[in-house]
């Protein structure tokens, strides 16, 4: 069955963090979310541009509450510092990872990691582990983390050291992998949520073939130029827009569903239309790789999420 807006119920009194909210499916998340009465935590590393983004909600949706939380994903040091700033917000309700980069080229992050992987996974893997205690404290949390078709291009899941050079490097293969990573995080921490008695659900999403500046922003590393300013007008002339590539986040993030759940566009291939409950492959769903690839992303992050909660405390 598919979903649209008219289903979404209030959020008043809900907090939201969204990450990637200076454009795309991030601003229209949060405009989404925003008209519904959230509290929208509105996450990105650039602090002009998000000052920008609040500015611009604002005059749409001038009675709308927003905070601000500068990070930038693909530096553990600034994940941590960004949760140590994100204490002051209290218990988080919802917690969507949507930035991202795209098959941008071999480039390492001074933690020694691949930037697509860094950005599109073990950043958003120790943030949320950071913010855990916050997202347990609203008694009903979840976890929304936004993946791809793109996840079904490789065969291999990433169970190596990532911080290992392995052969020639192709840029499609590692944003793929990047992509699995998200679905392997989401099915194995709802799996650990359950177990450990933690009131927090996982839920992954994809937006389809939407119209977004990931593509041209991976392949020319700008925020604007010529070629950015064609590969974006090739994008919005065969793909769907952002508002209906937003759709199957906002499904994740505020319908009735169990954990676990992968919402996408229900339309030919996945690619567009309106947003249902859709399946993964079958190594996203493999519990081994799902736990080594757990254990791996702990190793490199340095944290451990706790493996039961007692009364209002986590434990290890």
């Amino acid at each position: 069955m598919s979903w649209d807006l008219a289903q979404m119920p209030d959020q008043s009194g809900r907090t939201v963090l969204v990450t990637g909210v200076t454009s795309g499916l991030g601003t229209q998340t949060a405009r989404e979310l925003a008209r519904r009465g959230a509290r929208v935590v509105l996450a990105a590393r650039n602090p002009e541009k998000l000052a920008a983004t609040r500015a611009q909600l604002l005059q749409e949706i001038p009675d709308a509450t927003f905070d601000e939380l500068v990070v930038d994903l693909s530096s553990l040091v600034s994940v941590r510092s960004a949760a140590e700033d994100a204490a002051r917000l209290g218990a988080i309700d919802v917690l969507v990872h949507n930035a991202g980069v795209m098959a941008t080229p071999e480039r390492r992050t001074d933690d020694g990691l691949d930037l697509q992987m860094a950005t599109n996974h073990f950043g958003p893997f120790l943030l949320t582990g950071l913010l855990l205690p916050q997202l347990i404290a609203s008694g009903n949390a979840r976890v929304v983390s936004v993946s791809s078709n793109a996840h079904h291009l490789t065969k291999v899941a990433p169970l190596w050291d990532p911080r290992e050079r392995r052969g020639r490097y192709s840029r499609w293969v590692v944003y793929s992998q990047s992509k699995l990573a998200n679905l392997l995080f989401t099915f194995e921490l709802d799996r650990r949520a359950r177990a450990a008695g933690i009131p927090v659900r996982a839920l992954a999403a994809h937006p389809g073939y939407a119209a977004t500046h990931l593509l041209s922003y991976g392949q020319t590393m700008k925020g604007s130029g010529g070629l950015t300013s064609i590969l974006d007008a090739v994008m919005k002339a065969g793909a769907q827009s952002a508002e209906m590539g937003a759709l199957p986040t906002l499904m994740a993030a505020t319908d009735d569903l169990p954990g676990g759940t992968y919402c996408g566009p229900g339309g030919l291939r996945q690619m567009r239309g309106l947003p249902r409950v859709v399946g993964s492959n079958r190594l996203s769903r493999d519990a081994g790789t799902q736990r080594r690839f757990w254990e791996i992303s702990e190793a490199t992050t340095g944290i451990t999420y706790p493996s039961r909660i007692d009364g209002s405390r986590v434990t290890d």
